[in-house]
């Protein structure tokens, strides 16, 4: 009798082991596929057409499961995080790119995007990375970027954007990078630009922008660079630039300022680049010099035949 039941037992045992083997390679399954929503899948795949997925350099098999398609992050069956930076993208960017509401970072680096920013890019209040450099973008800024309440870099620099900066912009809170530099920018920088009290970096070089420097920029006081070369900005440096404690990089060369260089540029104790020339700046840049830094790369001569030929007036 107990001969019989250990051999019921074990060839119980031996009838569970494919049992459980089935049951582990289907839990290994559904940890493996991804279901994210129909509404974020629809999304990718305007995404796709759009930028003419058929062409990119490592392209989507819409065939298989999500999870396989290059670039992407998913996590808790949401998209989290696209890269598809140096992927021969073409195209526009669809509106449908506002349903993926969990995205976090947003990376097409390096492509051939044209056409206009979405307003539905507003919709991605998760979004703390966008970076669309180096594409062929047009059109301005819509003002929908001011709701990007968790964004810390926002990374447009080398396209054709063209309008002002959006007052709106005042409003990403978080932010800590602003890369604009080498597009068409043109009007005011908004004075809303001094309620970012985290920023770090602007670049906004090589655009058309003009009027003046605005003195809320004194308000950002963990800025350690200021990049303004090469715009058409007029009137006086703000003093207050001077209270920038970890400012290291402070470039308006190629301008249209003018005026009286103020003295307090003297109290960047962090300064490593200061580049005031190809403007109508006067004062006394020699004893300013004595008092900056050691070692600071300071330019303030017109050695070249300015830029902007057309002088603004004092006002």
């Amino acid at each position: 009798m107990l001969y019989l039941t250990t051999e019921k037992v074990r060839k119980s045992a031996v009838m569970l082991k494919p049992i459980k083997l089935t049951l582990l390679f289907c839990l290994t399954s559904l940890m493996t596929y991804a279901h994210i929503s129909t509404k974020e899948k629809n999304a990718l795949l305007a995404i796709y057409n759009a930028t003419q997925g058929d062409y990119w350099t490592q392209s989507w098999d819409l065939e298989s499961d999500v999870s396989t398609w290059q670039g992407l992050t998913i996590e808790n069956n949401s998209v989290v995080a696209i890269d598809l930076s140096f992927n021969n993208l073409s195209g526009t960017l669809p509106i449908e790119i506002g349903h993926l509401h969990n995205l976090q970072t947003l990376n097409l680096f390096r492509n051939n995007i044209s056409g206009v920013i979405p307003l539905s890019i507003g919709n991605l209040k998760q979004l703390e990375i966008l970076n669309i450099a180096f594409n062929k973008l047009e059109g301005e800024l819509p003002e929908t970027i001011g709701q990007l309440m968790s964004l810390v870099n926002l990374e447009l620099f080398m396209n054709n954007i063209n309008g002002s900066l959006p007052a709106s912009i005042g409003n990403l809170s978080k932010l800590e990078k602003l890369a604009l530099f080498n597009n068409q920018l043109n009007g005011a920088i908004p004075a809303e630009i001094g309620n970012l009290s985290l920023l770090k970096e602007i670049y906004l070089s090589s655009n058309d922008l003009s009027g003046k420097i605005p003195s809320s920029i004194q308000n950002l006081t963990v800025l350690e660079k200021l990049s303004l070369f090469d715009n058409k900005l007029f009137g006086a440096i703000p003093s207050g630039l001077g209270k920038l404690a970890r400012l290291q990089e402070l470039i308006l060369s190629d301008n249209l300022l003018y005026g009286i260089v103020p003295s307090e540029l003297a109290e960047l104790k962090s300064i490593k680049v200061l580049m005031l020339n190809n403007n109508q700046v006067k004062g006394d840049f020699a004893n300013l010099e004595r008092k900056l830094p050691q070692g600071v790369q300071f330019e303030y001569r017109n050695l070249d035949k300015m830029k902007n030929s057309v002088l603004a007036t004092n006002d």
